[in-house]
């Protein structure tokens, strides 16, 4: 397990020609060659009453274009309701087996008695990926993962996409694989970068070597440790596509990690600028190709700061996506967004 911006993901990246290929999984679905085309895609809505309102404003009043739900989480409803009017919406599944912060918790959907190794002391989920991949099994994580997909069909809605909250699903590979099957037999696209994925690499080599410089072990020219699954990336993605599902070809997830420079209680305007330049400044490092851009968009209540600490951060993401500078710049680059419901409709018509 690799951490990336303070998230745990199972990094499928790694530097060198083994990653080569002669065209993009965006070129596989029409888009133009050497064309950027990204998803803007707001994780944890239904977490909280002030994620469900700053996933709202990202996407009605910002450039934001894709959202997931927190099916086991308290505020479900009112986002529920909210796709069930706008049905043409991008809201997938933020597939969730973990339950992270201290005073604010949830559970399996399945039960307790149902799915007993993904439960703690509390009857809650684990509260970090190791405690999933130590006490649960691949059938309980199946079981748990096909009862919030179920849960959003009994609510009304279709699920555009799947992803996987704290990249759980990605920290096992019999958790991947289950991942994988559930997508297939639902027809709903599964996130994963299975392409070049030249930004993910970048940025998992960055925080490899901070990490080695935090333990002292670093040494200039030294080679970065890479996880075990790294050569099976394009393996998987090439098996996720024969399945009739869409594949990303990069991954940015760096947003949660960005630390306002300038003090803890920043104005607006300040924060808003910080955001916006970093996101154009990541952006503009990325390569051809289908990217999905994650962020935490919240408008943080006053009761917020009781749930996590992370609510700057998540302001943050929301003030940019909001920004106009941001639309700008995306416009002037003549850079493709699009959404998951776009790319399944054209992942589709290759077959045709």
């Amino acid at each position: 397990m690799y951490y990336l911006s303070g998230i745990a993901l199972l990094v499928f990246a790694a530097a060198g020609p083994v990653y080569a290929q002669s065209e993009t999984y965006a070129e596989r679905l029409g888009y133009p060659e050497d064309a950027k085309v990204l998803i803007l895609h707001v994780d944890d809505a239904g977490m909280s009453w002030g994620s469900n309102k700053g996933t709202r404003a990202a996407v009605e009043q910002g450039v934001a274009n894709s959202f997931s739900i927190m099916m086991p989480c308290a505020w479900v409803p009112g986002i529920a309701d909210y796709v069930k009017a706008n049905p043409r919406l991008d809201a997938g599944l933020h597939l969730t087996l973990t339950s992270e912060w201290d005073d604010y918790r949830w559970g399996p959907l399945m039960g307790k008695p149902s799915v007993p190794g993904l439960v703690d002391r509390e009857g809650c989920f684990w509260g970090s990926v190791e405690e999933v991949v130590k006490h649960a099994s691949a059938d309980e994580v199946e079981a748990e993962i096909r009862a919030q997909v179920e849960r959003a069909l009994t609510m009304g809605f279709r699920p555009t996409h799947l992803d996987s909250h704290m990249g759980t699903l990605f920290a096992d590979e019999d958790f991947l694989e289950r991942y994988i099957n559930v997508g297939a037999d639902y027809d709903i696209p599964v996130m994963f970068p299975g392409g070049h994925i030249s930004f993910l690499s970048e940025q998992y080599r960055r925080e490899a070597i901070q990490n080695l410089k935090r333990q002292g072990k670093w040494e200039e020219g030294m080679e970065v440790p890479t996880p075990e699954l790294v050569e099976r990336a394009p393996e998987v993605g090439q098996r996720i596509w024969s399945l009739g599902l869409p594949v990303l070809d990069d991954l940015h997830n760096v947003s949660y990690g960005w630390e306002f420079p300038g003090g803890e209680d920043p104005s607006d305007k300040e924060l808003q600028q910080f955001y916006t330049q970093k996101y154009i400044d990541t952006i503009g490092r990325l390569k051809p190709g289908l990217t999905m851009v994650i962020m935490h968009c919240t408008d943080p209540s006053e009761i917020f700061g009781s749930i996590s600490t992370s609510g700057l951060r998540r302001k943050g993401d929301l003030l940019a996506m909001t920004d106009p500078r941001l639309k700008e710049y995306l416009e002037e680059e003549d850079i493709i967004l699009t959404t998951w419901r776009e790319v399944m409709e054209r992942r589709r018509q290759v077959d045709e």
